[in-house]
């Protein structure tokens, strides 16, 4: 037995070699793969402010481009908005005209229609009246001063007669007849 125990003793030591190897060998890739990180996050460190600095350079880049292109749209919506409301603007002015001429045609009818005088035969007779004038100034420069005073005073005072003695008149019959 103790032969047994000695190649027992001797598989196990032996068990026990080998089992130390592989965990030496286990700790040995531990500590590789620990200095490979370590290693990893120093360079990630180093060039990870360069990095940081290049992507934030593009970002830059970009959001220009994207502004730039957001103001040429906005620009061109604004125009086709101003187009639009002109259009708009044009059509309406053009309704509200053909609406202003029916309106201005309806009343000239309708005061037509009552006997109302337009515009043309108001400046017809300030024509009229006008040249009347101007005859009858030059009339007044051309006849002798007294005649004209004479004239007035004895129209006034025959239009002035007969107005006081017709309701004189009247009165004188209304009394013989009581």
């Amino acid at each position: 037995m103790v032969k047994k125990m000695k190649s027992s003793t001797g598989g196990a030591t032996a068990g026990k070699q080998q089992s130390s190897h592989l965990a030496a060998s286990v700790k040995e890739s531990a500590q590789q793969i620990w200095l490979a990180g370590m290693g990893a996050f120093s360079k990630a460190q180093e060039e990870g402010g360069k990095v940081f600095e290049t992507l934030v350079k593009e970002g830059l880049s970009l959001q220009k481009k994207t502004q730039g292109l957001a103001e040429d749209k906005i620009s061109e919506v604004t125009g086709k908005m101003t187009a639009m409301a002109d259009t708009v603007t044009a059509k309406a002015g053009q309704n509200w005209d053909k609406l202003e001429a029916i309106f201005e045609a309806r009343t000239e009818k309708a005061l037509g229609k009552l006997g109302v005088p337009t515009a043309k035969d108001v400046d017809a007779l300030v024509k009229r009246v006008d040249a009347l004038a101007a005859a009858v100034a030059k009339l007044s420069k051309t006849a002798p001063a007294k005649a004209p005073r004479a004239t007035v005073k004895t129209a006034a005072k025959s239009a002035a007669k007969p107005a006081v003695k017709a309701p004189v008149r009247r009165a004188r019959k209304t009394a013989a007849a009581n």
